[in-house]
């Protein structure tokens, strides 16, 4: 038991790294290029304000005193685009690590059904212990 729970307390401190990392791709790497590609947008400076007040970036409400009620869908599309990204990053590494475990080797017949009473018998027997058949 102690080694599984050092394989998952390893797993999980991995997993956090890894986190970081990628949210560092999407944010620092991916989304200026695409922002850039889908009209010089930034996402993470998308929003809708609730209090009809206009602002011209996503750090004025937040510097506003009081701050205005906002609907920040462009943080919700980077952190989307972060959650795709990772995802499909896990399924690329488990579907290696299945490829390269080794599938347990097929295991040889040591008994057959018995054509009268369908129970298993070995398969040297010349006749069913369950129901005294002949065998050929």
């Amino acid at each position: 038991m102690r080694g599984n729970v050092m394989d998952l307390a390893v797993g999980v401190i991995i997993g956090a790294a890894f986190g970081k990392i990628v949210t560092s791709l999407v944010e620092d790497v991916l989304m200026p290029p695409i922002g850039q590609l889908v009209g010089k947008v930034d996402f993470s400076g998308l929003f809708i304000s609730l209090s009809g007040r206009h602002f011209d970036s996503i750090v004025a409400p937040k510097a506003a005193t009081p701050p205005g009620a906002t609907l920040n869908y462009g943080i919700f599309i980077n952190n989307v685009i972060n959650f795709l990204i990772v995802a499909f990053v896990v399924f690329l590494i488990v579907q290696q690590m299945n490829r390269l475990t080794r599938k347990p080797a097929p295991v040889a017949a040591t008994t057959k059904d018995c054509p009268q009473c369908a129970m298993p018998i070995r398969l040297a027997a010349k006749r069913c212990g369950h129901c005294t058949a002949q065998l050929a």
